[in-house]
């Protein structure tokens, strides 16, 4: 699943959706950063 568009780049690069994975993407948006959280599977 893709949401959002990663060719204009990102300024953090999440790899991994497991528990600190998604919580650091979440805070990454927060703060008004361009996140974008690489997982192989489902998210969580």
């Amino acid at each position: 699943m893709v949401v959002g568009d990663i060719s204009t780049g990102t300024e953090v690069l999440v790899i991994g959706g497991g528990p600190g994975g998604y919580v650091a993407a979440i805070r990454g948006g927060q703060l008004g950063l361009d996140v974008t959280l690489v997982e192989a599977d489902a998210y969580g």
